[in-house]
C-alpha cells in the first residue's frame, strides 16, 4: 500500500521540484530545446503537477491548504511558460 503523504508536504516537494525544473542547466547542443532537456524539464514539472492535482478535492484540508495546491499548479504552468516560450 502507498505510503499517504500529508497535503503540506505535497505543496512543499511540488515546490522543489518546480525550482529543480527551472534550475536545470541549458544544454549548449540544441539550446532549450534540445529532446531530453525538454524531457527532463516536463517530467518534473509533471511530478509537481501530480503531487498537488488532489490535494483541492481532498475532504478535510484547510481552504488555505487548497489554494496553495491550486497556485502550486499555476506555478507549474507558468515555470513550463517562462521555460520554453
Amino acid at each position: 500500500m502507498a505510503k499517504l503523504i500529508p497535503a503540506a508536504k505535497r505543496i512543499e516537494m511540488a515546490r522543489a521540484l518546480i525550482l529543480e525544473a527551472r534550475e536545470l542547466p541549458v544544454p549548449e547542443e540544441g539550446g532549450k530545446f534540445n529532446f531530453n532537456y525538454v524531457i527532463a524539464v516536463k517530467a518534473k514539472l509533471r511530478e509537481a503537477r501530480e503531487l498537488v492535482k488532489l490535494v483541492p478535492r481532498t475532504v478535510g484540508i484547510a481552504e488555505e491548504t487548497r489554494a496553495d495546491a491550486r497556485q502550486v499548479a499555476e506555478e507549474a504552468d507558468q515555470a513550463h511558460q517562462d521555460i520554453f516560450h
